[in-house]
């Protein structure tokens, strides 16, 4: 799905920093995973292959938003 992004908001020492994850090509999709106080926001393939992957703190992160695709389509206004 073109158009998956995340936005991952953390605090770095008292400032805000934004960092966005973005399903560059058609059929990648973004997959987000917490565990042992990480979380992996993670680009994968159609079969199921990671692209590219950042991991964040979990205690540091302040907000994380997930932009999913439109599913209208591209000539839908």
């Amino acid at each position: 799905m073109k158009g998956d992004r995340v936005e991952i908001v953390i605090d770095a020492g008292g400032t805000p920093r934004t960092y966005e994850v973005v399903a560059t090509r058609a059929g990648r999709r973004i997959e987000i995973t917490t565990g042992r106080g990480v979380v992996e926001v993670t680009e994968v393939t159609r079969t199921g292959t990671p692209v590219r992957t950042a991991r964040f703190m979990s205690n540091r992160i302040l907000a994380l938003v997930e932009h999913p695709a439109d599913d209208r389509g591209p000539d839908v206004e």
